[in-house]
């Protein structure tokens, strides 16, 4: 039996709100710490460089992160995302998800974003999460994954 996935509402690049219910397609959502890092700036050009291939098989990919939207749309430009950045800076996505972990930075716990990616179906079901996800090659997984469904 399949799980729905949370339905949320949430600010987005473009001047838009991104509600996960009005969808209709196969999404992939990621879930990454800050924008402008070396780890996030990866990922992001994974999803972008295969965004035409995604699209291809009717999926969209959104990107959350608890930066301000005046951050993402810096970040969308810098390195020309053809998809939305949302912004959950309340944490209430990441709630709703559980990717809030304590994490260690230079020594010390921190409260942060485990990189995580989920991929909700047309129909709303949530069917794969990847939890403390390593960079390399992600974005080609994600993408072979959904081929299959």
């Amino acid at each position: 039996m399949l799980n729905a996935a949370p339905d949320f509402e949430l600010e987005s690049t473009g001047n838009k709100k991104f509600r996960l219910a009005n969808l209709g397609k196969n999404l992939v959502i990621y879930f990454y710490p800050k924008d402008d890092t070396p780890g996030c700036t990866d990922e992001s050009l994974q999803f972008r460089n295969l965004y035409a291939e995604f699209n291809k098989i009717d999926c969209e990919i959104i990107g959350i992160s608890r930066d301000s939207i005046k951050s993402h749309e810096k970040f969308k430009e810098k390195l020309s995302l053809p998809f939305d950045l949302l912004s959950d800076s309340e944490e209430t996505v990441c709630q709703l998800y559980n990717v809030i972990k304590m994490k260690n930075m230079y020594g010390k716990q921190v409260r942060g974003i485990e990189r995580s990616t989920f991929v909700v179906d047309k129909e709303g079901n949530l069917r794969k999460e990847w939890r403390g996800v390593k960079v390399p090659d992600h974005a080609a997984e994600v993408l072979s994954f959904i081929k299959e469904l």
